[in-house]
This record gives structure tokens, C-alpha cells and sequence, in this order.
């Protein structure tokens, strides 16, 4: 496989061709936060999160590192300001479910007054159910700010007694939605 050679944070960096930002950081010891993200699922791109700065040529533009590809000589910023900016807005955002990562952004209440959920829509669940025990019992209905995520009628009973996607539900929709459920 072609190796690539790019700059993260001022660190030459070679990966492999294919491979995404997230990916190349991570192999190099560079921490980028996601919400999203698990080794054993294809990249969703929901959070947001691990939003980074790439410059290739003059251009510079923010981009979610699990989705883009390293590219030859593309240049990455990890923590530049409109990087840290962005992350912070995400975590105010996403709030219930992106507390772990105020301190370290500065960020100690949210300016937004969402409803209270305990689903930060990382899609986490629905897509090891999917890829992992090929099930597909969870799903998400609705569209922009009324999509949520839902059983497959019947099925809930199905995922307590699995509970494998359980320690990934960064809010906690599973653990209060499964039982007494069917």
C-alpha cells in the first residue's frame, strides 16, 4: 500500500493511502476528541467534534478529520483557534453528552436551552447493531430537530438481553429505553 506523508500539528506524519485525518493523528500519538467514533465501525461523522483545520495549497477550510482522507502534503491544525472555537460551539451543543470534554475546552454551561435528552444522536448503537451484530433492531426516525432514535417495534426486548451496544450510548437513551419496553 502507498504511504502518504503529511503535517499534523507541526509533526511530519506518514500513513497510509486511504487512511482518514482521525486515523494518521491517531497512529501518531495526536489526540483529537470525538463523540462519534469507534475503531470497529465505519466513520459516521455525526459529532462533529473532531472537526480540524487542513490547509492543501492556499486553502484552508475546517473539515471532520474521521471522514477525510490524507491527502500527500495537506497540513493539519488540531488546535487552532477556529478549531477550538468550533468544538467549543459543538460541546454547548451537544451538551448532555459532550460534558466530559467542557473542562478541557472551557466551556461550563451551554447558551442553548435544549430539550432534555439523554441521546446525543452519535448513531453508536444503531451502528454496531448494524455492522457489528448484523440485527438493525434501532433505527433513527425523523428528520432535523425531531429525529431520535427508535426500536423496531417488538425488538427491545431482543436488546436487553444482548446489551453489547449498552456501553457505547454516550447519554444513556439505551439503558432508559430498553427495559419495560417490547
Amino acid at each position: 500500500m502507498k504511504s502518504v506523508t503529511l503535517t499534523i500539528d507541526g509533526k511530519e506524519v506518514q500513513t497510509h493511502e486511504g487512511a482518514t485525518v482521525l486515523e494518521a493523528a491517531s497512529e501518531a500519538r495526536i489526540r483529537i476528541p470525538t463523540l462519534c467514533h469507534d475503531d470497529r465501525l465505519r466513520s459516521y461523522g455525526a459529532c462533529r467534534l473532531c472537526m480540524v483545520e487542513v490547509q492543501k495549497n492556499d486553502r484552508k477550510r475546517l473539515v471532520a478529520s474521521c471522514l477525510y482522507p490524507v491527502q500527500e502534503g495537506l497540513v493539519v491544525e488540531t488546535k487552532s483557534e477556529r478549531v477550538m472555537k468550533i468544538r467549543r460551539m459543538i460541546i454547548e451543543l451537544l451538551w448532555p453528552a459532550s460534558q466530559r470534554f467542557a473542562e478541557e475546552y472551557g466551556v461550563t454551561t451551554s447558551r442553548f436551552t435544549p430539550e432534555l435528552t439523554d441521546c446525543s444522536l452519535c448513531g453508536l448503537c444503531a451502528r454496531y447493531c448494524s455492522e457489528i451484530k448484523k440485527q438493525k433492531l434501532l433505527y433513527f426516525q425523523g428528520r432535523g430537530i425531531d429525529r431520535k432514535p427508535a426500536f423496531l417495534e417488538g425488538t427491545s426486548g431482543q436488546c436487553a438481553t444482548c446489551r453489547e451496544c449498552f456501553a457505547l450510548c454516550t447519554g444513556g437513551w439505551l439503558l432508559a429505553n430498553t427495559f419495560g419496553q417490547s
